[in-house]
């Protein structure tokens, strides 16, 4: 995903039809199994709302393997997004309206208690009809679970008209399933439009032209059986704002901050920060390093900062953990650097997929012996860019590492804020490589600032010996 701006000019408004029920907010899940694009119709439907002028989060739902068996409780992929005629700073509790792919993925997120009592459930119906007893009894078996639990279950072909348009329905049901939500929530259909251009854009006219008329057969479909339909309204907006994740926030304060190398290995949920990065670094001058391991990328990004630049490294807690001896020497050797961690369910390998905020403790302490260093906790995606430009000034000032903790909800979180207007002060000064004066030692500070001037390789009068010895001068 990338940043998509809305302006005031775009704040068109549909109210829907006269029997639409109009709602202060409402919380929607789209889940499937791993791979069917539920994520991606999630996060369209997501933006389209904020460049209506709601108010939005969006949270990705990511099973905890990376290709967990299909039709499995537990192998449930998808999004939840809430909006609001308000400003929305969190996913909420449970789910207002439920689109399910299949019931097996439906079943985990109602065992974990997602779904509020009587929501209503948009679910596919190929599954009544299998040739499989196992998956035809699984299905009616939960169908009549939830109907006996008051549920209003909605039965939906979603692969029959989706069949209709392409051969294959895996790559096309998520944008059938966006034209659902469009009527039921009397979105801007226009906008819509607009969104899947953007989303193919690069793939070419012939997919973007599937796409679209998927979205329309969904939007017909829901306008010819379904007997509802909501009306989420929202205030004009009177500025121009952007709609990012918290990861793409974070690259995009790595750049306005005027940082040009970020050392990473991936890492979930780190990965799509240093994603969006390798997009798009290189037109603002920067460069992406990918290290064979968590050390190495540390001891690159000290290394590119020990040379002149100012870098980070982006990571999660057990990445952290590899990083901790590193982040020590660029302590002890007073040279700057930025650590994102963005945080994600522990210890050790953990709960990847799960949002968890228990790395405090080690950003502060999990040194051997005392490592000054900074931390920062943004609180909203917004904060996700400005804190990396506080870091980035923070580190090349005090020349200390600063840690910038973030986490698994702000990072795959979608969220509109008001589009930040670049200013010069951002960026670091330009170097100072004047010669440095004879008897001066790198690590003297001036008693007043409590500052010390830094020295980069290849200055005159400034070379010295980098070690990760204590020193006094």
């Amino acid at each position: 995903m990338e940043t998509i701006e809305t302006t005031k000019s775009e704040n068109k408004m549909v109210d829907g039809s006269d029997k639409a029920i109009q709602l202060d907010e409402h919380i929607v899940e789209i889940v499937s199994d791993s791979g069917e694009g539920a994520q991606t119709a999630g996060q369209a439907f997501g933006t389209i709302c904020a460049r209506m002028g709601n108010g939005i989060w969006t949270v990705e739902i990511i099973p905890a393997e990376i290709e967990p068996p299909p039709r499995t409780a537990a192998g449930a992929s998808g999004i939840r997004i809430r909006f609001g005629t308000h400003d929305i700073t969190n996913m909420g509790d449970e789910a207002d309206l439920m689109v399910a792919f299949n019931e097996q993925a439906l079943l985990g997120r109602e065992q974990s208690g997602n779904l509020k009592r009587g929501c209503t459930i948009l679910l596919e119906n190929k599954w009544r009809t299998s040739s499989n007893n196992l998956i035809r009894d699984q299905y009616v078996s939960t169908y009549n679970h939830l109907i006996e639990d008051a549920y209003k279950v909605i039965e939906i072909p979603m692969e029959e008209e989706t069949l209709k348009i392409v051969k294959n329905p895996r790559r096309g049901k998520n944008m059938f399933v966006l034209g659902l939500l469009m009527y039921i929530y009397s979105r801007d259909m226009e906008l819509a439009r607009e969104q899947v251009r953007f989303a193919f854009r690069k793939k070419g006219d012939k997919v973007i032209d599937s796409n679209m008329r998927l979205l329309d057969a969904g939007y017909k479909w829901a306008e010819s059986n379904l007997d509802f339909q909501y009306s989420v309204p929202a205030a004009p907006m009177k500025e121009s704002k952007i709609v990012t994740n918290g990861n793409i926030a974070v690259g995009l304060g790595v750049m306005a901050s005027g940082m040009d190398v970020c050392a990473m290995y991936p890492i979930t949920p780190a990965t799509s920060a240093s994603h969006y990065l390798s997009e798009v670094f290189e037109n603002a001058g920067g460069i992406v390093h990918q290290a064979e391991d968590e050390i190495a990328a540390a001891g690159f990004a000290i290394g590119a900062s020990y040379a002149g630049k100012c870098a980070v490294t982006i990571t999660s807690g057990p990445g952290l953990a590899l990083k901790t001896e590193l982040i020590g020497l660029a302590s002890m050797a007073e040279i700057p650097l930025v650590i994102v961690n963005v945080q994600r369910g522990g210890p050790s390998t953990g709960l990847p997929t799960k949002v968890e905020q228990g790395d405090l403790l080690a950003a502060l302490f999990a040194s051997p012996g005392d490592t000054p260093k900074i931390v920062l906790a943004p609180a909203t995606i917004e904060d996700c860019f400005y804190s990396i430009i506080t870091a980035r000034k923070i580190a090349e000032t005090f020349r200390i590492p600063v840690m910038v903790l973030t986490d698994a909800n702000l990072a795959t979180g979608q969220q509109p804020y008001l589009r930040p207007n670049f200013k010069k002060e951002w960026l670091a000064p330009p170097f100072d490589q004047s010669p440095v004066p004879e008897g001066s030692a790198p690590f003297d500070w001036d008693e007043k600032t409590g500052l010390s001037k830094r020295i980069i390789p290849g200055q005159a009068g400034g070379m010295y010996r980098v070690t990760g010895l204590a020193h006094t001068r």
